[in-house]
């Protein structure tokens, strides 16, 4: 009986020496492609670029990462064709945005995907969105916002993102007066709109305000006003949260589940439904290695990117949390987003 175990705890150590080897060997002279939702320039694109980097060092056989930039539909179209037509082989990351799990939720027309069988990897950060006015607006504070005689022009992508989602979430729960402009490919188009002044305000994550807009930050020319977050950022303690504004539970509960548990989910890498599951281990591991890596810290702090990431699984359970909702509150949320 001895020596029957010890035979198959040695194949066992032979069979596990394989895998690894294979997984080892797997990408020695590959080239793993990246395909960003959106415009270059903006802040999914700047974090997809920086990872792609420094990724590679933590992937055995070191192979090359590029990015390739699938903008349009608010990165529905990537995130359709890392569905439908991106080969299952590990080579393919896609890196869309969370907010259309939500919509897959509330069956927005053109999901074509199923968000509980891609294969996740992680995400750099975890958002804290807030949205900013233009200081030529004239309008300072969510008390002046509130009062104002005109809606206000907001930049937005689409619907199912934070651009477009949230002010609209605003507008049904506390009545602000707001305008969605939706239509542009990525938060790097928008600012352009919001420096021409053909807009005035956007909903965005704080962590991509500091980088991609922190000329207008810094400048001042976007003020803060509200945040979309549980409680406050750090940086932020004088800005109100959403909810104070809200004059019932049903509002409060709206913005809780429509706005602030997007975050979480916000920035996903995922790999398509299929990828065999020892290259997803690998590229989950050296995705989580990458986030702790001094080089891409010290990388990521000098281009003011915020790093509060949560590994594959964590990503995989907040994913799923989507699909939770009650059916009252999901009818509500699709009658908002119609």
């Amino acid at each position: 009986m001895e020596k029957l175990v010890a035979k198959m705890l040695a194949a066992l150590v032979v069979f596990s020496a394989g895998q690894a080897l294979a997984q080892d060997s797997f990408y020695n002279a590959k080239t793993i492609k990246i395909i960003v939702g959106f415009s270059a320039g903006g802040g999914y694109d700047t974090y997809a670029r920086l990872i792609a980097r420094h990724m590679t060092r933590h992937i055995p056989g070191n192979p090359t990462i590029v990015v390739d930039n699938m903008a349009g539909a608010g990165s529905l179209i990537s995130a359709n064709h890392l569905y439908k037509a991106a080969k299952p082989d590990g080579l393919t990351i896609g890196h869309f945005i969370g907010g259309l799990f939500i919509q897959q939720l509330l069956e927005k027309p053109g999901i074509e995907f199923d968000a509980r069988k891609f294969e996740y990897i992680g995400v750099p950060t975890q958002d804290n969105y807030v949205t900013g006015l233009s200081k030529l607006s004239g309008v300072t504070s969510m008390k002046q916002w509130l009062a104002a005689k005109s809606p206000l022009k907001i930049g937005g992508i689409a619907p199912g993102t934070a651009t477009s989602d949230i002010p609209r979430l605003l507008m049904a729960a506390i009545d602000l007066p707001a305008q969605v402009v939706d239509g542009y490919k990525g938060t790097a188009d928008v600012r352009l709109a919001f420096n021409s002044g053909e807009v005035v305000g956007v909903t965005n994550a704080w962590e991509s305000f500091k980088s991609t807009w922190r000329k207008e930050v810094e400048s001042g020319d976007v003020i803060v006003v509200v945040q979309h977050v549980e409680k406050p950022h750090a940086e932020l303690p004088n800005v109100p949260l959403d909810v104070e504004f809200a004059n019932n539970p049903q509002s409060r509960r709206l913005l809780e589940v429509g706005a602030h548990s997007l975050g979480p989910t916000a920035r996903p890498f995922v790999l398509p439904p299929g990828t065999p599951k020892g290259r997803v281990q690998v590229l989950r591991k050296a995705f989580t290695d990458t986030m702790k890596d001094p080089q891409f810290l010290a990388e990521a702090k000098k281009a003011n990117l915020d790093i509060n990431p949560a590994d594959g699984a964590e990503l995989e359970e907040n994913v799923r949390k989507v699909f939770n909702l009650d059916a009252a509150l999901t009818a509500r949320l699709k009658e908002i987003f119609k």
